[in-house]
């Protein structure tokens, strides 16, 4: 990048920043809020030089306001210690559109209530189809921080890195190094935080469960390997596997030790002395983006919660964990939320119905020209028996990439009032999942480690699309 077009970047902030031996100064911090969503924007809409220095820009600026990415690992391990109390469920919120706008939803709810305990995840399916690469997704996190004045760490998490059975089988070399490329994409944007899930190659036609599981589990320790030879330095990122896919069978105790021992055995010859995962997803009948019936509304669920008490607690008490994880939650109904608490779950990803309430308020002309592009491209999705509504309720994820640019466009009043949406949302999640004045335990446990980002992983050649489709959100 030129020096005229960082010298016109740096205009378009009004000089709210200025670059100051190899970071940023903020000259003034009330003009930074208030421009902080132009370079958010160019993050996600433009492209090349531009794009890159509007992401590294951001970085910079966050830093200089105490504002980083950070893991969320050592607070786990400290509830896997005993050390903290049961009272709160850690929600990790997967942002699919207008992430800039939700993220300021959350911040607002956080500075409100005292709440530090929060995670933003994207999975590996979802950077396909909404269009946002790892870099693009910190970018937002962090802009939105800045703009609420939000103060601290950002816990940003890879969601299902996820390797797809069929092309596992296919090409099984190729199909990994997509999820180590993955990987190093993302801990280089500040992902600092990654789920492994090498579920989808558990082999239930295996006669005992350790067969079952070996597989999933010598992957998982390959991965958490890698992941240990790559981490930035002070760093020991967050990584969570994965025992059963979400929307099967439920777990089971034996399934979660024969994944933890063999694990750690796997574990112990791949990387000596390392860390492991800090928590464990399980199954315990959910199931991604609900089961959605002919009229279009979803079909209510019966969860587990003893399985999801007792398997946390083993989690803890056996093998040192936070606990386990509960997917596929946003959907059920908000009395399951406090259940959570109850069950001890150390995490719940919550996705879909923010999704759906973006939907629900958008201008009814843009939903008629985005059921109209489905149609069209996601007619291969329909089934002889689906409904209309069971349709577009199943695919329409599919338009928040091709539409993103028309969403970010969307006049300033009507993103307001989505956001007003949005955040009454997560002031009920927040409640519901005992988030207040959980600042306090991440001060206590997660020490600030600022990790310089490199020009290089802003201005280099951009991530090549991939077929994301059979792949968990």
């Amino acid at each position: 990048m030129s020096k005229i077009e960082l010298a016109e970047l740096l205009a378009e902030l009004d000089h709210s920043l200025e670059l100051v031996d190899g970071g940023v100064r903020v000259v003034s911090e009330a003009t930074l809020k208030a421009k902080i969503q132009h370079l958010a924007e160019v993050s996600a809409l433009e492209s090349g030089p531009r794009q890159g220095m509007a992401r590294y820009l951001t970085r910079l600026a966050a830093h200089a306001l105490g504002i980083y990415p950070a893991s969320i690992h050592e607070l786990y391990m400290a509830r896997g210690r005993g050390e903290l109390p049961y009272s709160f469920t850690v929600p990790a919120f997967n942002l699919r559109t207008i992430s800039f706008d939700a993220a300021r939803a959350v911040y607002r709810v956080a500075n409100q209530l005292d709440a530090a305990a929060f995670i933003f995840e994207i999975a590996r399916s979802e950077m396909g189809y909404t269009d946002q690469r790892p870099a693009e997704y910190v970018t937002n996190m962090l802009a939105a921080a800045i703009a609420e004045g939000y103060r601290g760490p950002v816990f940003i998490q890879g969601d299902h890195f996820q390797v797809s059975a069929k092309r596992y089988a296919a090409d099984p070399e190729t199909e990994l190094q997509a999820v180590r490329d993955l990987t190093v994409e993302a801990i280089n944007a500040g992902f600092y935080n990654i789920d492994i899930d090498t579920s989808t190659l558990v082999d239930l036609s295996k006669s005992t469960i350790d067969e079952q599981q070996a597989l999933n589990t010598g992957l998982s320790a390959m991965f958490t390997a890698f992941i240990r030879s790559i981490e930035p330095a002070g760093i020991t990122i967050s990584v969570g596997g994965e025992i059963g896919e979400v929307g099967g069978q439920n777990s089971t105790e034996e399934e979660l030790r024969a994944y933890m021992d063999g694990y750690n055995a796997a574990l112990a010859k791949a990387a000596p002395g390392k860390p492991g995962i800090s928590k464990i997803s399980i199954q315990t009948g959910t199931s991604h983006g609900g089961v959605v019936l002919p009229d279009g509304s979803i079909a209510r669920v019966s969860v587990d919660f003893d399985t999801l008490l007792r398997l946390s607690r083993v989690a803890r008490h056996d093998y040192g964990m936070g606990g386990a994880v509960q997917h596929g939650a946003s959907t059920l109904p908000e009395d399951a939320f406090g259940k959570f608490v109850e069950s001890e779950a150390c995490e719940v990803h919550l996705a879909t119905n923010f999704q759906n309430m973006f939907f629900d308020h958008i201008p009814e002309d843009l939903k008629t020209e985005m059921y109209a592009w489905l149609d069209e491209k996601s007619a291969s999705e329909r089934k002889p028996d689906m409904t209309a509504e069971q349709f577009y309720y199943k695919t329409r994820k599919n338009v928040i990439g091709p539409f993103k640019a028309r969403s970010w466009k969307l006049p300033e009043a009507q993103r307001a009032a989505i956001g007003q949406v949005w955040e009454k949302q997560f002031l009920k999640l927040f409640t519901l999942l005992g988030l207040e004045g959980t600042r306090k335990f991440v001060e206590q446990t997660i020490e600030p480690v600022l990790v310089t980002p490199k020009t290089r992983d802003y201005l280099g050649e951009a991530a090549a699309e991939e077929d994301v489709s059979d792949l968990a959100d």
